[in-house]
């Protein structure tokens, strides 16, 4: 009894205190680096399920990098800043970024990450605003993409914002469907363009037939509500056409491509050219 007692009185233990304070580096950095407007965009592309030759569009997705120009992954700050105000400015970089693409690429459509809390954010309206008054054809060629838990946050805020910016041409994708947290009420009363299956249900589905079998349920569930579908984390030949057979749409994983910072539908880097 005096032994667990004692042990209760500990602090957190080195390990605990290392990993809090990388995590406090690791924000201070994706701060600065937002602050100072050091962030790009990473290009993956998303293929047609029976033409896995032909890319239908482009996600674009927001990296940082440290100091020493190390990549730091989104997983591990996105969470931490979801509820600051960093969270929102870079929501309106990632904004900024894919409407000067747009603008300069005429032939490409492009997805780009937004949380819910941002559709509310005055900035953020201000950049979408300046960047449709420039050209006003990138509305149709934009896609934004919110995910399935951003969206259950302030469902009636997405509703009413995604009826005025469709009416723009602007279209909308539901990110990591199935995840656990859209009532289905809502999805009818959202009425997304593009349904994109969570991950957890993809990796591995020719061998599964559970996965399969929920795979083909939301196929279905997205064909009512005419939104196309796009199956995320496609790793292997073997899922990709299992995939197409089950009807998924479009396709998008490291089995076609990795992202990457160079623009894809590029021959050489002419990304800095724009800026």
């Amino acid at each position: 009894m005096a032994q667990r007692s004692v042990r209760k009185t500990f602090g957190p233990s080195p390990i605990e205190m290392a990993v809090r304070s990388r995590d406090q580096d690791i924000l201070r950095i994706v701060e600065e680096a937002v602050h100072h407007r050091e962030v790009r965009l990473a290009f993956q592309p998303v293929v047609h399920a029976h033409r896995q030759d032909r890319t239908a569009f482009y996600e674009g997705l927001i990296r940082v990098t440290d100091p020493t120009g190390r990549i730091i992954p989104a997983g591990q700050f996105i969470e931490a800043i979801e509820e600051r105000e960093t969270g929102r400015l870079l929501d309106c970089l990632s904004l900024e970024h894919g409407l000067r693409i747009l603008a300069h690429t005429p032939d490409i459509r492009l997805a780009i990450n937004l949380s819910a809390r941002s559709i509310g954010y005055n900035k953020w309206r201000k950049v979408l605003e300046r960047g449709l008054a420039r050209d006003p054809s990138v509305a149709e060629r934009l896609i934004l993409e919110i995910t399935e838990a951003s969206a259950m946050l302030v469902p009636e805020l997405v509703m009413q914002a995604m009826r005025d910016l469709q009416r723009l041409g602007i279209s909308f994708a539901l990110d990591d469907f199935g995840a656990g947290y859209t009532a289905l009420r809502h999805l009818k009363e959202f009425q997304f363009d593009i349904l994109k299956i969570d991950g957890q249900f993809i990796r591995g589905i020719a061998q599964d037939p559970d996965n399969q079998v929920l795979t083909r349920a939301i196929i279905a569930i997205a064909q009512q509500f005419d939104m196309f579908t796009v199956a995320e984390f496609v790793e292997s030949q073997a899922d990709a056409m299992a995939l197409g057979d089950l009807g998924v749409d479009f396709l998008q994983g490291y089995y076609f491509a990795a992202p990457t910072m160079e623009p894809p539908w590029r021959p050489t880097g002419q990304e800095a050219q724009m800026h």
